[in-house]
């Protein structure tokens, strides 16, 4: 079995003129953990979800405002967002000029809406994955690394591993001729049980396909309180991973790197979470994806950048 290769950066410039910059950037754009540990922090733009839907904040706006707002060089898209524009050529060149002017770095697009890859149908499997190729081919012009899938399927354990390994594969091989990794989050069913995704990454067996372990999405099924183990997921996805989201939610004074999603009473203890990433060898960006109720997303993401920076500094 060939592991992906993760020791990595992914320094990727919008339109292949950011890197040397990016090269020369200071400390405002790393957090140092130890000397030989360092991480980029990125923001998810589902962490301004709100602003967006409302209308308060535009797509094209996202690059400038996570820079000015948060001082965050590195952005990680979601389709809905711009999701009529994937082939508008004039409108991707737009979003290359604000990320460009503004010194950041597109890093991912995260793909929803566009069918289960591991769809029991073989005749729905290769129309949800020939429904990525645009996102493949958008992620590639606006300088990405990345796109982020789901690995949705239906029938018995063995038969999603099978299913969702053949459309992941399918989508990697298209997502190669074009540089660009295909990377399967924790978003639910089986997906989040670790195990499971371990699975399907070693019977996909291509360098292009990965995970993007989330810390908070390891509800297998919610309703049923159907949980896996965060701290042991996130173990075994980050052998494969290309990206990590750090989720956070709400957060306790009393107990300064936890952070706790109300909804269902599940906490990350974030010291403990960050030493996994740590002794890993994991060492690419980290994603800041905010989905707290009790914050506005801005104040959210201030105090997400702040617990991630006080945790990476706590590990030794």
């Amino acid at each position: 079995m060939n592991l992906p290769i993760n020791r990595r950066s992914f320094l990727v410039s919008s339109a292949g003129v950011l890197a040397a910059g990016l090269a020369e950037r200071t400390a405002s754009a790393f957090t140092t953990v130890n000397r030989r540990r360092s991480y980029r922090i990125s923001l998810a733009q589902w962490s301004l979800h709100k602003e967006l839907k409302a209308g308060r904040l535009d797509n094209l706006d996202f690059a400038a405002t996570t820079k000015d707002k948060f001082g965050i060089e590195g952005v990680e898209y979601v389709n809905q967002f711009f999701k009529d524009k994937a082939e508008d050529k004039s409108y991707l060149a737009e979003m290359n000029k604000r990320a460009a002017d503004n010194g950041v770095t597109q890093l991912l697009i995260m793909i929803d809406g566009e069918g289960q890859l591991g769809a029991a149908s073989l005749t729905q499997r290769v129309k949800a994955v020939e429904n990525h190729y645009k996102w493949v081919e958008a992620a590639k012009t606006l300088g990405c690394h990345a796109i982020r899938v789901n690995a949705a399927s239906s029938g018995s354990y063995e038969d999603q591993v099978h299913r969702a390994a053949d459309g992941l594969r399918s989508l990697s091989e298209f997502g190669d001729q074009h540089g660009i990794d295909v990377i399967v989050e924790n978003h639910g069913g089986l997906s989040s049980n670790g195990k499971w995704l371990t699975a399907v990454m070693q019977k996909v067996d291509h360098k292009r396909c990965g995970t993007l372990p989330d810390f908070g999405n390891f509800g297998i099924n919610r309703n049923k309180n159907e949980w896996y183990d965060r701290y042991e997921g996130t173990k075994e996805l980050l052998p494969y991973a290309k990206a990590v989201s750090a989720k956070t939610y709400d957060f306790d004074e009393t107990r300064p790197f936890v952070t706790v999603d109300t909804r269902w009473g599940k906490e990350t203890d974030y010291k403990r979470m960050m030493k996994i990433v740590v002794e890993s060898d994991y060492e690419g960006w980290i994603g800041i994806e905010y989905e707290g109720g009790k914050l506005d997303e801005y104040a959210g993401i201030k105090a997400s950048k702040d617990l991630l920076e006080r945790s990476l500094a706590e590990v030794s």
